[in-house]
């Protein structure tokens, strides 16, 4: 299982640098739709091939598939893409590195999670952590890197909400299944925002360069990727698998120095070893 996780951590940190380079060319909205129709045709395929095998889905659990689809899709998904244009990837990563503090605290406030001295020192030596990031270039909140940072960090967070409250389905009817379903769902609500939205959406225009970073999102990202995390799920604590998105800082930190010669700097090294120490201080209380 821990393959499977590095390799889902992985193309989770490679998320963060595609999706900076596509939004160079393309708005983050139309990213985010062309994502989910990749994605949501792949796994839309794979149903359709085994649903002989799938568990019929009760009347009751089908408000919840939409629930998760629109914390997947309008909500995450597009909180990302729009953040990850305005800073940059490594800041992202970090955001996504607190999940297991943000898990933590949905457990202790919606289930009934008890909260140590150690897990309450932890999340507060975390958020700091991530102030320093966000406050790296000063207290503008009006710059664009700091909103950026703001729509990654809330991004992180409906991530732990998706993650907490998809628990229960991916364990009744299957990681792989859930998360498809949530991405078919998450693609239906998703067409009214985007028509709702001023952007020109020009597909003719996109070279293959494009087109295979969209592929790329769409299919092993948000397929493969998505799955791997719901499959892991099935087989561990939610608090306990959120904890190896810490290892997402590095992994796409080292990505971006070689293939864009990007040099973190002394701040955000600074503020992602806080932040770190204080998930894992969180873990282990």
């Amino acid at each position: 299982m821990y393959p499977l996780i590095l390799l889902q951590q992985f193309i989770a940190s490679s998320t963060h640098l595609f999706a900076k380079n596509v939004t160079m060319f393309l708005h983050p909205s139309t990213v985010v739709l062309f994502r989910g129709c990749f994605s949501a045709i792949a796994y839309g395929l794979w149903i359709g091939f085994t649903r002989k095998q799938l568990k019929t889905v009760e009347k009751k659990d089908i408000p919840w598939f939409f629930v998760l689809g629109a914390l997947n899709m309008p909500i995450n998904q597009l909180l990302f893409i729009w953040g990850v244009k305005y800073t940059t990837p490594a800041n992202a990563s970090l955001a996504y590195a607190l999940t297991p503090a943000f898990v933590l605290i949905i457990a202790v406030l919606f289930l009934g999670e008890q909260l140590t001295k150690k897990k309450t020192f932890g999340i507060l030596l975390a958020m700091f952590g991530t102030f320093i990031v966000l406050f790296e270039k000063g207290l503008a909140f009006g710059s664009e890197q700091f909103l950026g940072n703001v729509m990654v960090l809330s991004a992180s967070v409906s991530w732990a909400v998706y993650t907490t409250l998809g628990k229960k389905y991916a364990m009744k009817y299957g990681g792989v299944f859930m998360t498809g379903a949530s991405m078919i769902t998450g693609l239906i609500l998703y067409i009214p925002v985007i028509m709702a939205l001023p952007v020109e959406i020009e597909p003719l225009k996109y070279d293959s360069g494009i087109w295979f970073q969209l592929f790329y999102l769409g299919v092993i990202t948000s397929g493969l990727g998505y799955a791997l995390w719901y499959v892991a799920l099935t087989k561990m604590e939610a608090s306990k698998l959120a904890v190896f998105n810490n290892i997402q800082p590095v992994l796409t930190t080292i990505m971006a120095f070689f293939l864009f010669n990007a040099i973190p700097s002394e701040t955000f090294i600074l503020g992602a070893l806080v932040a770190i120490c204080g998930v894992i201080i969180t873990q282990k209380g």
